[in-house]
């Protein structure tokens, strides 16, 4: 048996399930999160699906996340998606359900769930809804708005095709969403958008970027700065991409100033494996893009250290 079916026959034998994501989401973590739902809820009518979370003002174009309680879990099958870690699960509640299961494309550092099923190699958890799906299609009905949230996934976790987990099943898939009623130009216009003081900060991170001779490179967004911009932590998804537009920018960070004073790290690569990186200071996720924090300066120019060290070996092997 699949783990795909071993799922499936879950769903069909629970009566609520409850599907979880991760903190701090993107398109990937709602996509996925929703279009499972939506997949569920239309396939089976007669059962209570409910995607718990906070709301983000951003990702309402994605769809509304339901309010739960404790009492909701007595019994239910609890899905965990594109969550590396039990911390960065969005909700207090998902371990008290009858069975926990864990569907995730991160390194499973934190084996929890069982069912657990885990492909590093997938570009997103969005296409491993898919897979499901297409597991079980017989008995499931992918709608076109829950192919928009699967193609919006995908979208965002390859950067519209752009980084390397990009494989030719990734392009068979979204090419699937579309025939399914996907539409592909408005969803990647809605995530090529930003706003104009995300375009005014873009500019200032081209200017106070600092690169290193290895290729590693590096800006520090403190809330003053952000304050300056009038801009929050969440709009900040929208920079992180950009060093690596340069042509010997190989791997960077962005460190973002939390309210509490301390730093979140968004690690990004063109080759060098910097997840060993984010994993030094309390973070995680995949080889070319990972996420950490810094509690003070001192750590920030630990990360920096450590960065430029990952970049000069690289530069030896090569």
């Amino acid at each position: 048996m699949t783990v795909q079916t071993e799922i499936f026959n879950l769903i069909k034998q629970a009566k609520t399930i409850i599907i979880h994501r991760h903190q701090r989401p993107d398109p990937d973590a709602i996509g996925s999160q929703l279009g499972m739902a939506e997949i569920i809820k239309t396939s089976f009518p007669d059962k209570k699906v409910l995607a718990p979370g906070k709301q983000y003002h951003g990702f309402d174009w994605l769809g509304q996340m339901d309010t739960v309680t404790e009492a909701d879990y007595e019994d239910a099958l609890v899905l965990v998606l594109d969550t590396a870690n039990q911390p960065r699960v969005d909700g207090e509640y998902y371990n008290t359900g009858k069975q926990l299961v864990k569907i995730d494309h991160h390194p499973n550092d934190d084996a929890f769930g069982d069912p657990q099923w885990v492909d590093v190699d997938a570009s997103s958890t969005s296409e491993l809804v898919y897979q499901f799906y297409a597991a079980n299609e017989a008995a499931l009905t992918l709608t076109a708005n829950a192919a928009r949230l699967l193609y919006a996934g995908i979208v965002g976790d390859t950067g519209r095709f752009l980084y390397d987990a990009t494989h030719p099943s990734t392009l068979r898939v979204a090419a699937a969403l579309m025939e399914a009623g996907a539409n592909a130009p408005e969803v990647n216009r809605i995530e090529d958008t930003i706003t104009l003081p995300v375009a005014r900060l873009s500019a200032y991170v081209y200017e106070h970027l600092t690169q290193l001779e290895s290729g590693a490179a590096y800006v520090i967004l403190t809330n003053e700065i952000m304050d300056s911009f009038e801009i929050g932590d969440a709009s900040t998804a929208g920079v992180v991409p950009l060093p690596g537009r340069i042509d010997t920018v190989k791997s960077w960070a962005i460190f973002v100033q939390q309210k509490e004073g301390d730093y979140r790290i968004r690690l990004r690569s063109k080759g060098p494996a910097i997840n060993e990186v984010a994993k030094l200071h309390g973070g995680g996720g995949h080889p070319l893009a990972s996420g950490a924090k810094a509690k003070d300066q001192a750590e920030i120019e630990a990360v920096v250290r450590e960065l430029d060290q990952v970049d000069q070996a690289d530069q030896k092997e090569v």
